[in-house]
């Protein structure tokens, strides 16, 4: 009889779904205890409510899922240990996701604009299910090289980011809106 042997899962993948796991708890610190009404509070006419901040990260999953999943395909390419973006990929992040290092505001594609409409507190059940589904997209990355396997951007189909890159982008992406949406609460305890 073989032996069957378990393959730990790489370090990339345990920061990921460790990041994933914040995202999620953070998402309910941030939605309990709140009426729809300061759910869809805004600071500003053209700054987003808490909901919508949810709203676009759950577009963000809900597009990047499926491009990621498709490149993947069945075949296992050997996995590998960490992420590591090429040049494009980490200016990116620097430029358009990440909260300390991005100068400006950049407008969300229209793709994953939220819609100007009442959030309730589904929203959450929501945010966590586009979480379970980049779960699942590393679950079948887990036996690949994500530094390898390229998919298209669902924005700019001419790009094509890495798997990981793309990882770290949803990682980095709900970590900046949820800082976002962290802001608005704090604004609406005092307003």
């Amino acid at each position: 009889m073989p032996l069957v042997t378990a393959t730990a899962d790489p370090p990339w993948f345990i920061r990921i779904a460790s990041e994933l796991d914040a995202a999620d708890a953070r998402a309910v610190a941030l939605v309990k205890d709140l009426t729809d009404s300061q759910l869809n509070w805004k600071p500003r006419p053209d700054a987003w409510s808490i909901g919508q901040c949810l709203e676009h990260l759950c577009l963000s999953n809900e597009v990047y899922a499926p491009a990621m999943l498709e490149a993947l395909g069945d075949q296992a390419t050997g996995p590998v240990d960490e992420i590591r973006p090429g040049w494009f990929g980490r200016w990116f992040i620097r430029r358009y996701i990440e909260p300390s290092t991005q100068p400006t505001r950049a407008r969300a594609p229209r793709k994953v604009t939220p819609v100007v409409r009442q959030i309730d507190a589904l929203i959450l059940d929501r945010f966590a299910r586009s979480n379970v589904a980049i779960r699942g997209v590393m679950a079948r990355a887990h036996g690949h090289d994500v530094n390898r396997v390229r998919f298209r951007n669902p924005f700019v189909p001419l790009i094509r980011f890495t798997v990981g890159t793309g990882l770290q982008i949803i990682a980095r992406h709900n970590h900046r809106h949820l800082l976002q949406a962290e802001r608005v609460k704090e604004q609406i305890a005092v307003h």
